[in-house]
């Protein structure tokens, strides 16, 4: 699984400023070192900028996305707060303040921000995509894929969007449907690690262990610490009787994540 992208908008209009990078630069995110160069770009443009409604809106925004990034979510929601409470219509603030609330596991007021986002924008696909994303960890499978569907529809290329809609067919038991998805989500981001997780769920649904090994291989090869990847190649290979390389594997992916058996087991696998 990949959770959703915050998005950000991009601040115009503001004389350049600074040696290196204009705030400007700075705020929409042009240094992707580490979030800190976009919160000082986009503090420096909150104070220069007072009077400005519309360059604050963006900069609050902006700032607040730097925030979730850090891990900072009440600082986040802080800034996005800021930003509604200037333009109280900014579909993007209320999609990024749903996210933030989304990471602190406070799952209703993150779908009331993905509500109001989506009555502001209705062809808002990131904000369908992650409301979804909630739905799904809910337990509400069929509102998880209509709104995972209207994403995709809204925009084909949500490569995200594709892989959440695998996994959670893979859940529900729509194994032949999910692979499709997986593929989509492959063939648009062929360096997507959580789509050939989802994929090596799938598999491992199917029986297919051969198949589930291979993927969880290319998952592992792009990012060598996924506790899903780690463990589903454990489960796959106890299955096929390497029961050092399974317990290896299953080991490994409990020292990443200590409730990784207790999410197989509600999928089904134990």
């Amino acid at each position: 699984m990949a959770s959703m992208l915050v998005l950000t908008s991009l601040v115009t209009s503001v004389p350049a400023q600074g040696p290196k990078y204009t705030d400007v630069d700075l705020c929409n995110g042009k240094d992707r070192t580490s979030p800190e160069p976009q919160i000082a770009g986009c503090s420096a443009l909150i104070e220069v900028e007072a009077n400005n409604t519309r360059v604050l809106v963006v900069a609050y925004n902006n700032r607040g996305n730097a925030y979730t990034d850090k891990g900072e979510y009440d600082l986040a929601i802080k800034d996005y707060d800021e930003a509604l409470k200037l333009n109280p219509q900014y579909a993007k603030s209320l999609n990024n303040r749903g996210v933030a609330y989304e990471k602190k596991g406070e799952f209703d007021r993150a779908i009331e921000d993905f509500d109001a986002a989506i009555s502001v924008d209705r062809d808002y696909a990131n904000a369908f995509a992650n409301r979804a994303e909630i739905y799904q960890k809910k337990g509400d499978y069929p509102h998880a894929l209509k709104d995972f569907d209207e994403a995709i529809r809204l925009s084909p290329s949500l490569k995200v969007a594709w892989n959440e809609r695998c996994w959670t067919r893979a859940i529900v038991g729509e194994l032949q449907t999910a692979l499709a998805d997986c593929n989509e989500a492959i063939r648009l981001d062929p360096k997507f690690a959580a789509a050939f997780d989802s994929r090596g769920l799938t598999y491992l649904k199917l029986g297919r262990w051969e198949s589930a090994i291979a993927d969880y291989n290319s998952a592992l090869a792009i990012d060598k610490k996924l506790p899903s990847s780690l463990y589903g190649r454990g489960f796959a290979r106890l299955k096929k009787g390497d029961e050092a390389g399974g317990n290896a594997d299953i080991s490994a992916a409990k020292t990443v994540d200590q409730n990784i058996v207790e999410i197989f087991a509600r999928l089904g696998l134990q």
